[in-house]
């Protein structure tokens, strides 16, 4: 599934108009987190979702009248107890969306989003900030804004300034919320780096691969068989540390998708090759194997020989990292996460 930013950007890049759905506030077992977007187009098909079942139904109801009026709603969508047995559900849930119209022919709109998408696929942590004037009930790309720690982006005015402002004073600790200025409502979404790096296997480099990466934000996971490695007293930086019976089915253990990071560095690289011709059958945005050239091509012909083609092949950063003449484990580290770094900032 396309991070959502990316599908945004593709609508507006073919020019086709769309409703945008926003979870402003979630209650009960309602299935999906403030903030989540679905985007809702002119055929009445979707992209990203917002939990299935009747709230979603509702949303792409309404929609309908968005495309004639070109106005934003917002509603909220309660489901009793009753109402969710009767269709499966444990127990009931409220939601409250913002449903938009995002017209592609707004040179603000479309520059926004663009800018939101590159900034996503970047990893740079952003705030959307969307103005909601309740007597106009219509949102262009000038009540759109997009904050950074150090840059601005969408049309000045005072009113913007004021409110990056705001933003800015609390930056790494702000959360999805509606404040108040003037009598108007201002949607600040804080668009956070979700990139994860998986580190296969558990040796005396990846110690030094994981300080690095949860330096540089990425969520950390650290995947290995022997537990006497696989520890905490190892990784202490890790977000995770995964004791696994084999790496045979680790997709079974892990979520792999485009923002993942995948390093693989098994102990003598026994399990290598297995791990890669998993990962290949992944998104993953990154992947890298140690090793030498040699090593290197005997595992290519391996895979080729199973059928993977030279596309596929070409994903892979082998020998992994950049060329800095890397001999210890943290020279090594450094030389991993550089290229890394220079994949993050490729858009």
């Amino acid at each position: 599934m396309k991070d959502i930013y990316e599908a945004i950007n593709d609508l507006v890049c073919r020019n086709e108009d769309f409703v945008l759905a926003t979870i402003l506030e979630k209650s009960g077992s309602a299935p999906r987190e403030q903030g989540t977007k679905m985007i809702i187009k002119r055929d009445l098909s979707i992209e990203g979702t917002i939990g299935g079942g009747i709230f979603e139904a509702m949303a792409i109801k309404l929609s309908a009248d968005i495309f004639n009026n070109k106005k934003f709603i917002i509603r909220k969508f309660t489901l009793s107890n009753e109402g969710a047995s009767s269709i499966g559900a444990a127990c009931g849930g409220a939601l409250k969306l913002l449903l938009e119209y995002i017209n592609p022919d707004d040179k603000f709109m479309n520059s926004i989003y663009s800018q939101a998408f590159k900034l996503k696929s970047k990893g740079d942590n952003f705030v959307l900030i969307t103005k909601l004037s309740e007597k106009e009930n219509y949102v262009g790309g000038v009540d759109k804004w997009i904050c950074t720690e150090t840059g601005f982006y969408g049309k000045e005015s005072d009113m913007a300034q004021k409110i990056l402002g705001k933003v800015r004073e609390n930056f790494k600790n702000i959360h999805f919320q509606n404040i108040r200025e003037d009598n108007k409502v201002y949607l600040l979404e804080p668009v956070l780096n979700n990139e994860s790096v998986y580190i296969m296997g558990a040796g005396h480099v990846s110690q030094k691969i994981a300080i690095i990466t949860k330096i540089l934000e990425f969520k950390t996971v650290v995947l290995d068989d022997r537990e006497k490695f696989a520890n905490r007293e190892n990784f202490k930086t890790a977000d995770e540390v995964k004791v696994i019976e084999s790496f045979e089915n680790i997709l079974d253990y892990v979520k792999i998708d485009s923002g993942s990071y995948v390093i693989i560095v098994t102990r003598g690289h026994a399990y290598d090759k297995e791990v890669l011709a998993q990962v290949l059958k992944t998104d993953a945005k990154y992947i890298g194997m140690i090793g030498s050239k040699t090593k290197r091509d005997f595992v290519y012909k391996k895979l080729m020989d199973e059928g993977y083609t030279t596309e596929d092949i070409k994903r892979v950063h082998c020998p992994i990292g950049i060329s800095i003449g890397a001999q210890t484990p943290e020279e090594i580290a450094i030389s991993i996460t550089a290229e890394m770094i220079k994949v993050r900032r490729e858009v």
